[in-house]
């Protein structure tokens, strides 16, 4: 096992990084990421890659784009309105099937709103926010060590697939420090080589990264095929945590900064004999549907509570998944504020739960 560090959120991003085997990143400036793309500026080129700041988020990730389809291992990150900008290049991203890893350090909105942490742009990252039928493979981390893992899980996912993948964070996890531990790094001689890239013509067939096809039939045998790749990924790649939820009565529903609150609720309540537990979703895309379902159709199940740091926006793919078998209710608070533990206790005691 590795030494443990004490380092802050947006730092252990680009440690996370180099540590999978990422030697370019391109990024613009963005609170409460900042320290992402000042650490790897210093990083990069201790270890043998480049940083470069572009003139805007546009910029940064055709940069992106151009460097995955090289063959590289590439990285970039920014915050809310910061990956709104990139939301064209995204899809152009996803349409080549190029393997890029995107963080999104989420803060409060609509608009330029405020540096607090908030869960508004799930939306914008499950669904997605660009055009045309993608998916991004979206993983959510609750505290800074899971961060690490999910980072390197990302490279690993996005190269497996073809795909871009997205880490969801916000802007709490961005900004705390937390003894942390690197306990994998990727040799870059065993990465996986990648056939397809635009690395020269030498001795093999040209190569083309690109996402434009007139012929309406190539494009849709095209999409076709991305759509098997996803169905590919929803069978194998979801990824949840169930803390006690299989004999609770109240199941909580949350992700990220929310999960981590929601996991020390169940803590509290069950040290006072309540019937709680909690499925905190790690993959938001694919959704953890099937063990909704599952926990759904228990007898011990009253209900669930979804908490998010938004409007309310997973809690419509829970009910999706719950499919009405039992009660959804929600508690969201957004703004950058983060509700306590007692905060969230006096919302489960205030629903009436069926058979209560």
């Amino acid at each position: 096992m590795g030494e443990k560090i004490l380092m802050k959120g947006a730092e252990v991003l680009g440690e996370s990084a180099i540590k999978a085997g990422c030697r370019l990143f391109f990024g613009y400036p963005i609170t409460p990421q900042n320290e992402a793309p000042s650490y790897m500026a210093k990083r990069l080129p201790e270890v043998g890659g480049v940083f470069v700041q572009a003139e805007s988020e546009v910029a940064a990730i055709n940069m992106l784009y151009g460097a995955a389809a090289s063959g590289h291992r590439v990285m970039t990150s920014s915050s809310s309105p910061g990956i709104s900008l990139m939301q064209e290049g995204i899809s152009y991203i996803a349409g080549a099937q190029l393997p890029v890893v995107l963080v999104n350090v989420m803060r409060g909105g609509p608009g330029l709103g405020n540096i607090g942490p908030a869960q508004g742009d799930y939306f914008q990252s499950v669904k997605p926010g660009g055009n045309g039928d993608y998916h991004l493979i979206t993983l959510a981390p609750m505290n800074l060590q899971e961060q690490i893992d999910l980072i390197y899980d990302a490279f690993e996912l996005a190269d497996e697939y073809r795909n871009p993948a997205m880490v969801l964070t916000d802007g709490l996890l961005g900004q705390i420090m937390e003894a942390v531990e690197f306990h994998r790094e990727k040799d870059l001689a065993s990465l996986p080589a990648k056939p397809w890239a635009a690395t020269g013509i030498n001795h093999r067939k040209k190569n083309l990264v690109s996402s434009f096809d007139l012929d309406y039939d190539r494009l849709e045998a095209i999409n076709h095929q991305i759509q098997d790749k996803y169905r590919i990924v929803k069978e194998k790649e979801v990824r949840y945590e169930s803390y006690f939820a299989d004999d609770a009565e109240v199941i909580l529903v949350a992700y990220g900064t929310t999960g981590r609150i929601c996991k020390a609720v169940v803590d509290i309540l069950r040290s006072e004999k309540y019937s709680v537990g909690l499925l905190r979703p790690i993959s938001l895309w694919p959704f953890p549907e099937k063990i909704l379902q599952q926990l759904a159709q228990k007898s011990t199940t009253k209900g669930f509570l979804v908490v998010e740091l938004s409007a309310g926006q997973m809690v419509e793919d829970v009910k999706i998944s719950v499919n009405g078998v039992k009660p959804v209710h929600f508690y969201g608070r957004m703004g950058g504020n983060v509700p306590s533990p007692k905060e969230i206790i006096d919302i489960i005691n205030t629903i009436h739960w069926e058979g209560k």
